[in-house]
């Protein structure tokens, strides 16, 4: 089975998480994409953070019906006591041995990448998938991250044997891009006046 995996505080979810899963589910050739609804990204601000539960929810209602049972919103990184990415793959990698993950990201994550706990190990445990991210693309992919991979990415035909690779092993999917941003949904709620629903 080949799953992948997209983790995020999804704050709120939006259509261009959305648009992702389903590019990454048929380029990839996928089995499943399951969201990954992180309970506190160490990143990020604490601040103007919804519960896990509204975000989880949040997740649940808006992939319902897209993809048939294709895309999944999960809160295993709650269940199983994980906040960094390098902890939660190990974990996950354990209890479904038979399963082939690939890690999705945007390129914003690609950029970031090097201010992850031992990014190196996730590079080593599972394949990534890099979308485009408007505003990071170039940055990205000619990037710290990018130039010490660079060995490893495969050309985008490839995309559909990534979670046969053995890591490292990385692909960039040129897709269209979606410009929206949860801080940017968040900023027109307050603007407006909007809680959460």
């Amino acid at each position: 089975m080949r799953v992948g995996l997209l983790g995020g505080s999804f704050n709120p979810v939006h259509e261009g998480h959305v648009q992702l899963a389903c590019r990454a589910l048929r380029e990839l050739k996928l089995d499943q994409v399951w969201f990954l609804v992180s309970p506190g990204n160490p990143l990020k601000p604490v601040a103007g953070m919804a519960p896990m539960a509204d975000r989880l929810a949040g997740v649940r209602h808006r992939i319902r019906d897209i993809q048939g049972r294709k895309l999944l919103a999960t809160d295993i990184e709650s269940r199983i006591g994980t906040r960094y990415t390098v902890d939660t793959l190990r974990r996950l990698k354990r209890l479904f041995p038979h399963v082939r993950f690939v890690w999705l990201m945007g390129a914003d994550g690609l950029a970031q990448m090097g201010r992850w706990r031992r990014w190196r190990d996730i590079v080593g445990m599972v394949p990534l998938a890099v979308l485009p991210r408007p505003g990071y693309n170039p940055g990205a992919l000619h990037g710290r991250i990018a130039r010490r991979l660079a060995q490893w990415r495969r050309p985008a035909r490839e995309a559909g044997i990534l979670a046969a690779c053995r890591p490292p092993a990385w692909v960039f999917l040129p897709a269209p891009q979606n410009a929206i941003s949860a801080t940017q949904i968040r900023a027109s709620q307050a603007a407006h006046g909007h809680g959460r629903e």
